[in-house]
């Protein structure tokens, strides 16, 4: 089981006191100055992208977690961007292409560990509606992207749990 990640914490942020102290689950306290650090999900998006043959646009992750397995387009917002100008950039970033119009789907709560750390994240899943895919070209975290017939989308393929069970809910919810 992974540590929990405020377990690296070992200082106050404010004061740099060492008596930073499990509060609850979600926070840690500092014993000096009574501050008190939230943990919160980091806000993550996922792009469902059909083209006109009702195929899924996915993407080979070309870096680890899970390198070399597939995956839908997305990642992380950023500070001072809206849910929406996140997909937008992160589906422009990926695959150079531009999204026209942009629908929330669902959410699932999933883990990601980068570089040791375990981030717990809020995957938000959106449908895209994409135009034009003719600049289309893998780049970013991106090795390759390709299309797959919906009805073919097998959820093992997929490295990342949350990506896993959101191709089962497609699924299951035949969107």
């Amino acid at each position: 089981i992974m540590n929990h990640p405020l377990s690296l914490f070992k200082y106050c942020p404010k004061c740099g006191a060492k008596e930073f102290n499990i509060n609850n689950d979600e926070s840690k306290k500092c014993a000096n100055c009574g501050f008190i650090y939230y943990f919160n999900a980091a806000a993550a998006v996922v792009a469902v992208i059909e083209n006109s043959k009702n195929e899924v646009l996915v993407s080979r992750r070309a870096h680890d977690p899970a390198k070399g397995t597939l995956d839908l387009p997305g990642g992380f917002a950023s500070l001072h961007e809206t849910i929406a100008e996140t997909v937008i950039r992160e589906i422009l970033e990926e695959t150079r292409l531009e999204v026209d119009a942009v629908d929330f789907l669902f959410s699932i709560p999933n883990l990601y560990e980068y570089s040791g750390f375990v981030v717990h994240t809020m995957d938000m899943f959106f449908r895209c509606q994409i135009d034009d895919f003719s600049n289309m070209k893998a780049q970013d975290d991106v090795l390759e992207l390709f299309f797959i017939p919906k009805q073919e989308l097998n959820p093992m393929d997929f490295g990342l749990k949350s990506i896993k069970e959101g191709v089962e809910k497609l699924q299951s919810l035949a969107i």
